[in-house]
Parts: C-alpha cells; sequence; structure tokens
C-alpha cells in the first residue's frame, strides 16, 4: 500500500540541498527528502508496506528482486511529486534491516530469498557450531552469539539444506549489498552491516578469520568492507534513465536500522539508552570509541560506523505479539478500548506468566528453537488478561537486557521510540514501572531514516556531528514505584518459568 502526505514544504532555506533517505525494513519501504540540518520535509514521506513470507518451518523470506522493486518503487514515488525538489537532491543515505542473507551468482542474480532475522530454521544446526566453535571467544570477537539470526548458522543450514544451491553462490550479501549491486554494480558491505552478521570481528573491523577457516568459506565469497570514505556514484544506465535527478548523487553505504534508530532518537553517547518497539524491540546504547572490553553474554555489540559502536538487546517479539494476541484471541473493542481495560488492571492481577518467544529468543538467553508458553490459565481467565500477561512479559525481557546493559554503561535516561509505543501509552507506562525507571517518548518520527540522514551529514562535513542535531522529547512516563514493587514478584516468577522450560 502506497501513502503519503498531501502537501510539500520545506521549512528551511528553499535554496538549500536536500538528502534522500530510505528507510529498508522489514515491514515495509520508507522514503524521504530530508534539509541539510537533518529535519524532514514535509510531505515528502513514502512508505510502501510489506510483510516476509512465513513458512511453516520457521522461515521468514523476501524475493530478492522483489524487494530491490520495491525500494526503487519508493525512490520513483518521492521524485514525483516534486520535479523542483527533487532537483535539489546531492545525498542519499539508507537504513536498512540487520541479520539478512542473499547468495547472488556469478551474474549478480540472487539464486536464494533473502532470508530475515526472524528466520529460525538455522536453529536446527546452533549445537553443531557450539561443537565447532568456542562461543564465549567468538562473542568477545564479534559481539554475537551463535544463533540462527547471523549468518554462520544460516551458512551452514544452507549448506546442509541444499548443497547445490549454496555452492551456485559467488557471493554472499545481506541486502544492503544486493541493493548497491543492483544499482551501482557495487556490492561493498558497510562496517554497520558486516557488524551485525557475526561473522566480522568487530574489533579488527574485518571477517572473522575462525569462522572463515571453519565453515570452509571462502573469503572471496563475502563483501569488501568499505573503507570510511565509501560512497557510491555512477547509477547503472537502468537507474540513471530512471531517475535523472539523482545521477549526480552521492550514495553512502547503508548502516543497520538499530543503530540509525538511536542516532535518529539523539540516542547517541553513554548517558542515553533508547527503547524501541515496533513489530520487534530492542534497547541499545550507542557510542563514539571502541566495544566494551567485557560484554555480558544476554547483549550484542555492533558498529554504527568504524568510529561508533552500538551495545544492546534485542526481542523478535514486540508489537508483533500485541497483534497476533489481539487477532488470535479475538479480542473485540479497538486499541483505544483495551488500553483503557488494560489500565484498569493492578500488576499481575491475572496470575499469568507469560514467556514471550512466539517468534524465538534473541536476547537473553539467544535460544533459536524457543517458543511461546502462556502458563497460569485457568477457567475464569479472559483474553484480555492474556493480552495483559503478554505486555508485561515483553517488559521482564527489557528489564533484564537493562540490567545487563547497566553492567558496561550508565544511561541516565532511556529514550523510547517506535510505533508500538507511540500507539500504547499503557504499555509505555507499563514498561517504566517494570524497570523503575523514566522513559521520554520521542518526538523524533521516522528515527531511522533521520540516523541515517545524520551520518551521512556529518560525514560529508555538512553538520558537525551526529549529537549536536536537536531532538525533540516528547511525553515523560515517570514509574509508578508501587506498582514497580509489585511487579519484582511477578518478574521473579518470570524468571523461574523461563529457567525451567526455555534454559535448562
Amino acid at each position: 500500500m502506497l501513502s503519503y502526505d498531501v502537501a510539500v514544504t520545506i521549512s528551511q532555506n528553499k535554496n538549500s540541498s536536500l538528502v534522500l533517505a530510505l528507510d529498508v525494513g522489514t515491514s515495509s519501504v520508507r522514503a524521504a527528502l530530508y534539509d541539510a540540518q537533518g529535519n524532514r520535509v514535509e510531505g515528502t514521506e513514502i512508505k510502501l508496506e510489506r510483510t516476509l513470507t512465513a513458512t511453516k518451518d520457521g522461515g521468514a523470506e523476501i524475493n530478492a528482486d522483489d524487494a530491490v522493486a520495491q525500494v526503487a518503487e519508493a525512490i520513483d514515488a518521492v521524485l514525483s511529486r516534486s520535479p523542483s525538489l527533487a532537483e535539489k537532491i546531492d545525498l542519499a543515505a539508507t537504513s536498512c534491516f540487520w541479520h539478512s542473507l542473499v547468495g547472488v551468482d556469478e551474474r549478480g542474480n540472487a539464486v536464494t530469498p533473502v532470508l530475515g532475522w526472524a528466520d529460525t530454521r538455522a536453529a536446527i544446526v546452533i549445537d553443531e557450531l557450539k561443537n565447532l566453535f568456542d562461543e564465549n571467544e567468538t562473542h568477545k570477537r564479534t559481539g554475537c552469539c551463535l544463533h540462527a539470526s547471523y549468518l554462520p548458522a544460516k551458512l551452514l543450514w544452507l549448506k546442509r539444506e541444499d548443497e547445490s544451491v549454496f555452492n551456485s553462490a559467488v557471493r554472499w550479501l545481506s541486502f544492503a549489498e544486493f541493493l548497491t549491486l543492483k544499482f551501482f554494480g557495487d556490492d561493498t558491505a558497510s562496517v554497520s552491516m558486516a557488524s551485525a552478521s557475526g561473522l566480522f570481528d568487530t574489533r579488527k573491523q574485518i571477517w572473522d578469520e575462525e569462522f572463515i577457516e571453519k565453515l570452509g568459506i571462502k573469503t572471496s565469497t563475502l563483501p569488501p568492507i568499505a573503507d570510511t570514505n565509501k560512497t557510491f556514484s555512477n547509477l547503472k544506465n537502468e537507474y540513471a534513465v530512471r531517475w535523472s535527478a539523482l545521477k549526480n548523487v552521492v550514495w553512502y553505504p547503508a548502516i543497520g536500522d538499530g543503530a540509525a534508530n538511536n542516532i535518529g532518537a539523539g540516542c547517541a553517547a553513554k548517558n542515553k539508552a533508547a527503547l524501541m518497539i515496533g513489530t520487534s524491540g530492542a534497547m541499545r546504547v550507542l557510542w563514539r570509541g571502541e566495544p566494551p572490553a567485557a560484554l555480558p553474554p544476554s547483549l550484542w555489540c555492533y558498529r554504527a560506523s568504524h568510529e561508533i559502536v552500538v551495545c544492546g538487546g534485542a526481542l523478535s517479539d514486540g508489537g508483533g505479539l500485541y497483534h497476533w494476541m489481539k487477532k488470535s484471541l479475538r479480542l473485540e473493542g479497538t486499541d483505544d478500548e483495551l488500553e483503557d481495560r488494560i489500565a484498569q488492571m493492578p500488576p499481575d492481577s491475572h496470575g499469568l506468566t507469560v514467556l514471550p518467544f512466539w517468534a524465538g529468543e534473541r536476547s537473553t538467553g539467544w535460544h533459536s528453537d524457543a517458543t511461546g508458553a502462556v502458563l497460569g490459565l485457568m477457567a475464569h481467565t479472559e483474553p484480555i488478561e492474556i493480552l495483559c500477561a503478554a505486555m508485561e512479559s515483553v517488559a521482564y525481557r527489557f528489564k533484564l537486557i537493562a540490567d545487563a546493559l547497566f553492567e558496561i554503561t550508565s544511561p541516565q535516561e532511556i529514550i523510547a521510540s517506535g510505533g508500538a509505543l507511540r500507539e500504547s501509552p499503557v504499555w509505555t507506562q507499563m514498561i517504566a514501572n517494570v524497570s523503575g525507571v523514566a522513559l521520554k517518548l520521542s518526538d523524533t518520527r521516522e528515527a531511522s531514516s533521520r540516523g541515517a540522514v545524520l551520518l551521512a551529514l556529518e560525514k560529508s562535513g555538512k553538520i558537525t556531528g551526529i549529537a549536536d542535531a536537536p531532538v525533540p522529547t516528547g511525553q515523560v512516563f515517570e514509574p509508578d514505584m508501587s506498582r514497580h514493587s509489585l511487579y519484582q514478584s511477578a518478574l521473579q516468577r518470570h524468571k523461574e518459568f523461563y529457567k525451567l522450560l526455555i534454559d535448562k
């Protein structure tokens, strides 16, 4: 579905240059124009919705060529809105979803679908990987655990699943590199995209030698790593003709959407943590410097650039679980009506415990094959109570991530963003109550797009630094400490069931 605003206005100098921003996610592709100060030009945002195909065996995939076509369609729509604005574009910045994989042949054609982060089919090879590698050591080097989301598991699973298809690939790329291969004939990977692959040494900033050797992967099948000054130009003729206004535009390599979200939400220093809940969820701290000397096993560590690291934890189930519950439990009423009913419930009054692993577990235990559970059901349990318990369970998981983050950094505030939190003040307040820390709901829309733009503007010298751009702050949710106290016993019960059923 294509959607956009009606009016097109520029709040800044009409003669200033513009940035084309692409936000390539798993559930949508967005495009918009930004000015040279990192402000979105009103009325230029385009959104194309999509879903990855879910297979019965745990797959989450999308046709690679269809995905490229959708990005191109979003660019078409932005440029067609106003030719006079299109002529002012001199930079392009991209935020792209992490942890994807697509194999391409010698002609640059995809030989596999794009496998997304939620694809859990590689869970069956995790034990084999753990026999091959010392996970403590690989976690120190790559910042990633041995998990189905990451490339070591995906590659080994593909090799075991269909060796002929595996051998037909001459290059293994994330979708970000596949996109630039199609647009420019260049599949160079940014440090940011490579850092979330599980195959990358985040300290040396090179492909990890042990993984390459023991998995039998040729270095030549992995994309070259971009240097600090890397940009793309010279669109392929097909696209240069299609987008004449972009012929001389400088395109920066894509950065991971999580890192971009932190930057765009104004969380670009150790004293601020970003909490984001969309379809999935994450809590992250980003700073200019080196990875922590000791990274807790429950967390990951990636990069936004050569100089900027980002550490945190991620949940596979966030807003997606809410919508699954509402649909599957056939809850009647609008979201606002459901909110009102949940707001009236005392903490943990239902007595239920939910383990929110409908799409497997990432943080904190990294059990790829984990499944969801609802415990404590009784004849009088109502569907709305199950939904409330599920929302509380997501809050508990974020509390555990926050505790781990506080081992390596000391954020003084948490900035919240994402559609699920923006649409649910009750859920935002619930997370504040569980954590015991105030949440500031960011007023910045499309934080991932904005973050990619700000980093591109910094690299181009148009702004002095990503932390200098002002960020509006919205409503503040102060924790109710009486409710916080009540949630502590529920959290302890949650941890006990987790230990019994998941972390055996």
